[in-house]
Order: structure tokens, then sequence, then C-alpha cells
């Protein structure tokens, strides 16, 4: 493509070169560029951009996006393959995102795209929607935590949003696939570092806001501002559709143009829904008048489902196409995702990795047991993240808990003893006598089977879907549910 045509979309304060040459690809990681790319350099929370446009150049890029322009010495433009064009804007990570859609032929303008925010429950409704309009006959893509998705075809996944050039060629494989709809998880990262530039969404799903990722956001109104720019940039023609019950629901909703609409358990709201009985096999519901029987457990999961339906029915579905097609869908992996053993217990393995959604499984937990069965959780925080919130962790874990096992979870590169002792900082002597530490994770999982009797559940919690567990920068095999199913055949 030309580069003249590409640049088209961008806000350009200063040209350097004539525009009339072909791009051959896009890069902003200088290492993967090659002869006649355009390198843009991005300023990274750990690393700039702009310091390795020399690198690009040596590597024959053909024309340059920056937000400053470099100073070239002639000794460096004779070592490259000829100076290349320069390309001055005011925020070149914005820039990337649209020159990647520009690229790819505005992939996300021949889609459907739906977008999932929130602390919690993202990658629940993400799938369900994903499942649900793949039963109602679409080809369908999804990008999410657990897994990406081009309709049947699964392709792994690192992060919750993928960088902006992974991002854009996978909805350039979703269009090519013949895919009508798009479901995606918007993290708060990938919205304040505009990696979801370019790409054009027609809805925006909030779930809730809790404490998360203050390593990075600082504070919670950070947090709060990344999430809501989101729904501040939605187009008219698009739809909002936020969580009444949560403090920060209509917030999200004060200064969008798109379409607002609400969905809750407790008030008025465009779709509203009630929680008529509870148990591990499922939840029965009323959903704007009409009952439905479901296949998941827990206040938050009567939220997820009202959230899928509130968007199935935003997206022109009849709503009770949605409530047949809701009935018959099942659990997202490793969220409570649960384990029958053979003993008479129940095994639940959830990804609850916050304060808020700890207590939300516990809680759901509870309303089925009424009394009747004891809960033991083991549970960690990861390393290398918000350490603020690990004794608020525990406190909630004990508070909820008969018997607490604190254990190892990701210690990336801090040591596991160190977390725990972080999460014991916020139990009391009397929590105390109701916690093991247990720093094998492995040998927690066993223990809290042996101390399980008939009619009890057990919670493993924090790493529900992911099949490793991470140790100074290497990913081990470790799977808590294949942990308990092992346990439950010996």
């Amino acid at each position: 493509m030309e580069l003249k045509e590409l640049i088209h979309p961008l806000e350009m304060l200063e040209v350097i070169g004539n525009t009339d040459v072909e791009i051959s690809g896009i890069q902003s990681d200088s290492r993967k560029v090659e002869e006649g790319f355009l390198f843009v350099a991005v300023r990274g929370t750990t690393v700039d951009g702009h310091a390795y446009i020399q690198s690009a150049i040596d590597k024959g890029a053909a024309a340059i996006v920056c937000e400053e322009i470099p100073a070239y010495s002639d000794e460096n433009i004779q070592a490259s393959e000829g100076k290349p064009v320069l390309i001055r804007v005011k925020d070149s990570a914005d820039a990337l995102g649209k020159l990647l859609s520009a690229w790819y032929e505005n992939p996300s303008d021949n889609l459907i795209l739906v977008g999932v925010t929130g602390t919690n429950g993202k990658t629940t409704i993400a799938t369900l929607l994903y499942e649900m309009f793949r039963k109602m006959g679409h080809k369908v893509g999804l990008l999410s935590t657990v897994c990406n998705y081009i309709d049947g075809e699964a392709i792994p996944t690192d992060h919750t949003t993928p960088d902006p050039v992974t991002l854009h060629s996978l909805m350039a494989r979703m269009v090519e696939a013949g895919c009508e709809y798009a479901f995606m998880e918007v993290s708060s990262h990938s919205i304040d570092q505009k990696r979801i530039s370019g790409l054009s969404f027609n809805g925006g799903i909030f779930t809730n806001l809790t404490r998360d990722h203050l390593d990075y956001h600082k504070t919670v109104e950070n947090y709060l501002k990344a999430k809501k720019k989101f729904f501040d940039d939605l187009p008219a023609s698009a739809f909002a559709l936020t969580n009444a019950d949560d403090k920060a629901g209509l917030v999200m909703l004060q200064n969008t143009a798109a379409k607002k609409l609400t969905y809750s358990l407790r008030t008025l709201a465009d779709f509203k829904g009630k929680i008529l009985e509870s148990h591990f096999e499922g939840t029965e519901m009323l959903v704007n008048g009409r009952e439905v029987m479901t296949r998941f457990v827990g206040r938050f999961n009567a939220y997820n489902l009202l959230a899928v339906y509130g968007a199935a029915v935003s997206l022109g579905k009849d709503p009770e196409e949605v409530l047949v097609v809701l009935s018959d869908l099942h659990s997202v992996s490793g969220r409570f995702q649960t384990i029958q053993s053979p003993s008479g217990y129940t095994a639940i393995v959830d990804y609850a990795h916050t304060p808020d959604a700890l207590t939300n499984v516990l809680n759901s937990i509870h309303e089925v047991l009424d009394g009747n069965g004891r809960v033991i959780t083991v549970v960690g925080c990861g390393g290398n993240r918000d350490k603020g919130k690990r004794p608020i962790m525990a406190k909630e874990a004990a508070k909820l808990s008969d018997q607490l096992i604190l254990t190892s979870d990701n210690p990336r590169f801090e040591e596991p003893d160190e977390i725990i002792k972080d999460m014991v900082a916020g139990l009391n002597a009397a929590d105390m006598e109701r916690t093991l530490c247990i720093t094998d994770r492995t040998q927690a999982i066993k223990t809290a089977t042996m101390l399980a009797k008939k009619g009890d559940v057990i919670l493993v919690a924090g790493k529900g879907h992911e099949d490793y567990q991470e140790v100074k920068g290497v990913k081990h095999h470790f799977d808590d549910r294949e942990q308990l199913k092992e346990i439950f055949k010996s």
C-alpha cells in the first residue's frame, strides 16, 4: 500500500519526505522491521520506541511515524538504505491502531463488534455471547483471556487484549473467514495504552468495578477513568449496556453518545433479573418477566447472564430465542467450574483473583449450601502485581471460609513465602486459627481434599483456566483442575 494512502486517517503535525512510497508492512517492534516497513515509535510503560528508530532504519524502514522527529547525523543516514519518510503525530499509539486498521482495510467496519469491560465477568460475558451467536447459526470471532477464536479455530492468547498488530491481524482473519460478529474483552490497560485505537465498536458492556491493577493505574479513580473512556468514545450508532447495580455503572454512561441501556437484579432497568432458586447444578431466574433455567451458579453469574441477554436483544435478536439458547449454555473454562468428588464433596475452580471476585464466588457457594456444609478455600496472590490487595484477599477469604489455606499462585519474580506473608498481614488471631500456610500449591490442594467431608465445598481460587505457574520468568505446567481430578482418582 502507498504511504500517502495509509496515513490518510492520521492527524499529522509534520511530514518530511515524499509519501509516494510503497509500504510492505507495519511494526511497532523494531526487531520485527523488514525492508520497506513503516515503523511506529510508541512510548510504552517500560520502553520508548523512539530509542529504536535508528535500529528500524538500519533494517530498511521506509517510513517512521513518531511524536518527536529524531536528529540525524550524516553518518546515520549513510549507514541506512536511504533517508526514510518522517511523519510526526501527537500520539503515536493512537496512530498505530489507525494505520493498522487502514492496512487491513478496516476489518472492524465489516464486523458487528462488541467490547466487554469491567473488573470481573469480562471473559464469561464475551465467551457466552460468542457461544450464543454460534448456536444461532452465525460465524463469530472471540478475543478473550482464555483463548481467541476465529469461528471454530482456536488461537492461543497471552493477554486479555492483544497488541495492536496482532489485534488488527486477527480482525482481518475474522472477516476473511466470513465472521459476522466479534466479541472481545477490553482491558483497562488496552484502553489506556490505546491498543484498541482504530476499531469501530457497535456496542460496549460494563460489568463492575472493584480494586484491581493498581500496580499500573495507581488509583481506583484512574482505573475508572480508563474504563469510562471506552464508553466516552462509542459512537451514537452503538449501544452502551451497563450494570445499574454497580456504583460505577451509571458513571460509564455519563458522556457517551451511544444508546444507554441498563441491566439489574435490584432496581428498574431495561433488562431486569431475579434469582428464583440456586443450587450447584444451576440457577433458575426471572428475566424481563420470563422464567429460565440456567446452568450457572451464583449472583455474579446472574449479572453475567443478564448482560449477555441484554446485549443479544440489543443486537436485534428475539428475546424468546435468546432465553432458549441461554438455558443451553455452559460455564466458561475455569469460571466456577464444578468437579464432584467420589467422596461426596464438591470442588470449585475459579479465576477469582480480586477481593470482590473472591467474595462473589464465596457468597454464591454459601447461597447454595445454606448452612449445610463447610467451605474450604485455597487461594494465593500473584507476584509483581498490586500488593495492596493481598491482605484484603486473605481477609475476605477468611471471613467467608470455615478453613483457609494460603498458597502460591503465580509468584513471577517474587518469593512465594513473602507474598503469603503479605496476605497473612490481613488476618487477626481468630482468622489464623482457621488458616494454614502451605506454599506448594499441589500440597495445598491435597490438604484441602483431606480436610473435606461429604457435603463440603472446596474452592480453589485465583488461577481458573490457567494451565501453568509462572516462577522466575518460566511457565511450569500446572492446572488446578488436573490436580483435583488426579487426587479424586487415587
